[in-house]
């Protein structure tokens, strides 16, 4: 077939919760989580953008919060696109992840590049409270579709 492929967008919301563990094996499950949810709707975002930031969300709760209670991962699909946030019981904001830059990271050092991909890849990014701690999110927009050969 020849000419663009057309894919049709959900018409309506989806989304998953899950309670993750605060510790390090929570990454890897929270990239699963959101690939499966890409893939059993058929969802036109990015599904490799969407993992990396899941990703550094998850990491960055366990490493940043105190605690050993789960964070919690909230992924919603929209017709639009979709929207990954990660609770997490500190209830201090993320970094510099809504305000400029004033230094840019160490090439050399292992962190410090985290919510400056966020902000880099994502269509919007931010955090907000809630009554146990804060939320941190990501938006990525619906790709278009791809011509088949």
């Amino acid at each position: 077939m020849n000419g663009l492929a057309v894919h049709e967008r959900p018409t309506e919301s989806a989304s998953w919760r899950i309670a993750l563990p605060h510790t390090a094996a929570a990454v890897p499950v929270a990239r699963a989580l959101v690939r499966s949810a890409l893939a059993e709707v058929e969802h036109m975002a990015d599904c490799d953008t969407a993992e990396l930031l899941t990703a550094e969300l998850v990491a960055n709760a366990v490493e940043h919060t105190a605690g050993s209670g789960p964070i919690e991962l909230v992924v919603e699909l929209r017709p639009t696109g979709c929207q990954v946030e990660v609770h997490d019981p500190d209830p201090a904001p993320p970094g510099h992840l809504t305000r400029p830059v004033i230094e840019e990271p160490d090439p050399w050092q292992e962190g410090g590049r985290g919510l400056l991909l966020i902000r880099a890849l994502s269509s919007s990014c931010g955090h907000r409270p809630t009554s146990s701690g804060k939320a941190v999110w990501f938006r990525l927009p619906v790709v278009p579709a791809q011509r088949s050969a």
